[in-house]
């Protein structure tokens, strides 16, 4: 049986995974469990929490390990994190990753940045940043980040047989889809090779944030505003979409373009800006003038049905969505 390295109160090593839907987060969960429990003897259990909607929407994964002697009688969300596995770097955005982690916890994140820029993003104090490029591998290897994300957990998890997970591989696939079987292994062997690791010790006078559970509610019966006013509504317009992207995005070449409309015929989330303007012969018609990449979920659907090769599908680099974005020019809103 192996040692786990460290324990908390009740002698678990828990794992959180941060993720959105349709990256693999909750079978990279059942996986990890399954190394531990058949491959090297630990107790250990796995669940994820997600809504109805789930594909695109934010996504946990938790896992926790303990001795063989140890009883797992606790099967809340795990809050309090050793291991934080990030599977979309653009959670930070809207939701508090790094939430519960300790001094020395591990954060390993799905990102070409450096440690240190995504210390800066995270907002983190002190911990190890551990960075692997999970969607560029998969791309490469074609197969899914996934199993990249779990080649990296692998690493940095050493009480767990990596051996023994590539026989998981093998046996979950060879039957139903044996032309992935290689695919996936090369995958995971990468994100194992290909991690990169950087320790931030916290600066003098710094503290890690107080502990607040992640389900405490940010307008409460003492929080919320005299009359029980709510002062930020959820609608359409002031929603935020990049989280959903996972690596590809739509580029737009106006010189390509007839204005035709079928993107904005396919689009689901009205992601295309027009504007009225006198075509050749004086007469009115809407030209396309670009595209609100808050809107735009990375779906795609738009590439499908261009029918000048106007827009075409590209790998999301850092900051490109946030230069070439359009916005829409609501008047209702601020």
């Amino acid at each position: 049986m192996a040692n786990l390295p460290k324990v908390n109160e009740l002698g678990f090593f828990e794992i959180r995974l941060e993720s959105i839907g349709g990256l693999g987060a909750n079978l990279a969960g059942k996986m990890l469990a399954e190394a531990g429990v058949m491959g090297v003897g630990l107790n250990g259990v796995s669940f994820s929490s997600y809504g109805s909607e789930k594909k695109g929407s934010p996504v946990k994964a938790h896992i926790r390990f303990c001795d063989i002697d140890t009883r797992i009688r606790d099967t809340s969300p795990v809050e309090r994190p050793h291991v934080i596995g990030i599977f979309h770097e653009n959670l930070s955005k809207t939701v508090n990753v790094i939430s519960g982690m300790y001094e020395d916890s591990i954060v390993l994140v799905n990102s070409k940045k450096s440690p240190e820029q995504l210390k800066q993003q995270l907002k983190l104090k002190g911990g190890i940043i551990a960075v692997v490029d999970a969607t560029g591998i998969s791309m490469a290897e074609n197969n899914r980040a996934n199993m990249a994300m779990l080649g990296g957990l692998f690493r940095l998890c050493g009480f767990l047989d990596a051996e023994f997970m590539k026989g998981v591989i093998r046996k979950s696939l060879e039957k139903k889809y044996p032309a992935a079987v290689q695919p996936a292994l090369n995958t995971f062997q990468r994100g194992f090779d290909e991690v990169r690791f950087q320790t931030f010790e916290l600066g003098a006078g710094d503290a890690m944030p107080d502990f607040v559970r992640m389900d405490t509610p940010v307008l409460g019966y003492e929080t919320q505003p005299l009359g029980g006013m709510i002062t930020n509504p959820g609608n359409s317009i002031l929603k935020d979409l990049s989280i959903s992207r996972a690596g590809m995005m739509p580029h737009f070449a106006d010189d390509k373009c007839i204005h035709c409309a079928a993107c904005d015929n396919v689009c689901p989330d009205f992601c295309f800006v027009w504007e009225e303007q006198a075509d050749k012969k004086g007469r009115p018609q809407m030209f396309l003038q670009g595209i609100d990449y808050q809107y735009c979920k990375g779906c795609l659907k738009c590439v499908q049905a261009c029918p000048t090769e106007a827009l075409s599908s590209a790998l999301e680099e850092d900051g490109y969505a946030e230069g070439h974005r359009v916005p829409h020019r609501f008047t209702l809103a601020l």
